[in-house]
Parts: C-alpha cells; sequence; structure tokens
C-alpha cells in the first residue's frame, strides 16, 4: 500500500452534508463527480493529509444506499492508494483474501478500485484504489 488515499463518508445528501464540511470544518472541496458503475454522486474534500470521499447514492439499489439503509450515515469505507491494482489483487487472493467482485472496477476521478470484503477486514470495508489506471486522476 503507497498510503491511505481517503475516507468514505456515506451520507443521504451531498447538498446537505457539505457545509458542515467546507464552512464548519473549513476544507476545501475538490471537485463532484457522479460514477454511473457504482450509482454515486461523490464529492471530494482536501483534508490535509487525506481526502474525505462524501457519497450520495444515485439510485436505490446502489451500495451506497443499502449501506445508509441498515446503518445510516457514517464511514463507510478506507481507501489505500496501490499501484498495478490487478497484480495486487491477485496477490491478497493468493493469501486468501476474499473481494467484493471478481475484478477492479472504474471508480471516481478515474481511478481503478476494488473492495476487499469485510469479513476478510475485521468488519471494515477497505478498497484498494489505483490512480495510475489509464491515468486517473489524483485529486492533487
Amino acid at each position: 500500500m503507497k498510503k491511505t488515499d481517503h475516507i468514505g463518508v456515506a451520507v443521504k445528501s451531498i447538498e446537505q452534508a457539505l457545509p458542515f464540511y467546507t464552512e464548519m470544518l473549513a476544507l476545501t472541496l475538490i471537485k463532484e463527480e457522479t460514477v454511473e458503475s457504482q450509482g454515486v454522486k461523490v464529492a471530494f474534500l482536501d483534508a490535509g493529509n487525506i481526502k474525505i470521499e462524501l457519497l450520495e447514492p444515485t439510485r436505490s439499489d446502489s451500495p451506497i444506499a443499502s449501506f445508509i439503509e441498515k446503518k445510516g450515515e457514517g464511514i463507510h469505507h478506507v481507501a489505500f492508494g496501490v499501484n498495478h491494482i490487478d497484480e495486487r489483487i491477485e496477490e491478497l487472493k493468493s493469501k486468501g483474501l476474499k473481494f467484493t467482485s471478481d475484478a477492479s472496477k472504474p471508480g471516481a476521478g478515474g481511478a481503478q478500485v476494488a473492495f476487499l470484503h469485510p469479513k476478510q477486514a475485521h468488519g471494515v470495508l477497505y478498497e484498494l484504489c489505483d490512480h495510475s489506471y489509464n491515468g486517473g486522476d489524483q485529486h492533487e
């Protein structure tokens, strides 16, 4: 793992949550985008040595909608920056770890992402995030 890339926070509404982060905590909004493949709208905030990624569901069958329905708003995942994500996935699979899907998928900012199954990681959902994949934007 290169570094902790970001912490994902599930919210019902980015529009309603954003003032807390930008006005109260004085974090800078980096960008907003929609990731259709994940059914989510995201907003990245600069928190100094890490980014905060707000995640709002765009459809009722998205993983974030399901998360909010079961657990409410809050921390959804911790993302580690990696290089060569497909090789890293195979390495971790060879150690017996399972992922939530068979292969990496497109994520926000042009990154390629994969999630370790939380049952494998003591209840924490960890994301592998490769910004070098297809020249992804590193939000920096």
